[in-house]
């Protein structure tokens, strides 16, 4: 069969990746001449700790399986097994990660309740004061800016696959789609991955899907000088993943508020070292259209704040920062808004902040529905 994959993210090219790995050829065509959404605007976080019971966390430790099989293929993916750290500074902070850790998951996620001395132990970068750590062992990371260019590099010494940049897709018909520049492109079946794109044609096929379009703000700091050797994240984001939802979360949201401004742009810090030595620092949410044009400081100053008090040393001068806009699906319910459009033709949208983390099961999913 001849697959057409519409968008150029993590989650076109995964979806790329699978109908390859089966046997079919695939076009694959991105409107900008290199993707330039949410794919390379995250932390490339394979994120497993944090997921929802269920089929989001099943869906997300197969995911950070075929993550690490791609990258054992696929170096300058730039997989790492690093894990992730939720380091916690007050008592509140603790019962919840205590409350998580003693659960009935822990295992299959991975968790173990570190105190102060053995997370410094496994991440001696962090030398400021809190009471201890939730570890997730299962956690991971990739390189977001360099992902997909690594996979389409691969995909092409099959022979068996094709990259059109420049093209955008303005019409579908039976036997494939037409672009900008009025080309046919023919093939047997077409998934739609365009992320938070959801206007021109895709609201022609599938009117208005049901997502909603998430904006935030992130950051990448110059060089920290040292090994960050795991994934981090602080107690605020207890409050954004649904693993941690109990009642110590209660409490804590109860006795200890989060702090104006982390209040204001629902925030969390994260922090993930990448190859060159920098950090990606993050983030903000914002769900109220429409989004603000620009970004705002106090958001990166208060991220500065909190990133030097767990490494007990100031964070290295920023040196790039950009917003961001991902789609997230409106049911809670479901991983990703998977829907026919056409008779041979599906969209895949809406995975929200799991996108990175999931792409490669959620493709696979795609795959096993079509019986590609």
């Amino acid at each position: 069969m001849r697959i057409l994959i519409v968008g150029g993210g993590v989650l076109g090219t995964l979806h790329a990746w699978q109908a390859v790995e089966r046997g079919h050829d695939v076009v694959q065509l991105e409107r900008e001449p290199e993707a330039r959404g949410a794919s390379v605007r995250n932390f490339g976080l394979v994120w497993v700790g944090g997921r929802a019971a269920g089929a989001e966390l099943g869906t997300a430790r197969r995911a950070r399986l075929l993550w690490e099989r791609i990258g054992e293929r696929v170096p300058a993916l730039g997989f790492r097994a690093n894990g992730s750290l939720t380091v916690v500074r007050t008592e509140a902070e603790l019962a919840v990660a205590r409350q998580v850790a003693e659960g009935p998951e822990a295992a299959e996620r991975g968790y173990e309740l570190l105190d102060a001395t053995e997370t410094r132990a496994l991440n001696p970068a962090l030398r400021g004061d809190f009471r201890g750590a939730l570890w997730c062992g299962r956690d991971a990371a990739v390189e977001p800016r360099t992902a997909q260019p690594a996979l389409r590099a691969e995909l092409a010494k099959t022979g068996r696959y094709t990259w059109r940049p420049g093209r955008e897709v303005r019409h579908l018909s039976a036997t494939g789609v037409v672009d900008d520049h009025g080309e046919r492109h023919d093939g047997d079946v077409v998934v739609f991955c365009t992320g938070a794109r959801t206007g021109g044609l895709v609201r022609e096929l599938a009117g208005d899907p049901p997502v909603r379009r998430v904006r935030l703000q992130m950051a990448q700091t110059e060089p920290l000088g040292e090994a960050l050797t795991t994934s981090v994240a602080d107690g605020d984001s207890f409050h954004y993943y649904p693993a941690y939802r109990g009642p110590a979360l209660d409490a804590l949201a109860e006795t200890q508020p989060q702090a104006d401004v982390a209040a204001a742009h629902r925030m969390q810090l994260l922090l993930v070292q990448r190859l060159d030595g920098s950090l990606t620092i993050g983030d903000t949410h914002s769900y109220d259209e429409p989004f603000a044009f620009d970004v705002t400081e106090d958001p990166y100053a208060h991220l500065a704040d909190v990133a030097g008090a767990l490494l007990g040393r100031p964070l290295p001068p920023i040196r790039r920062r950009w917003a961001g806009v991902y789609a997230q699906t409106a049911d809670p319910g479901r991983i990703v808004h998977r829907a026919r459009v056409a008779d041979n033709a599906v969209l895949v949208t809406g995975p929200g902040g799991r996108g990175m983390t999931c792409a490669p099961a959620i493709a696979e999913d795609t795959a096993e529905e079509l019986d590609l």
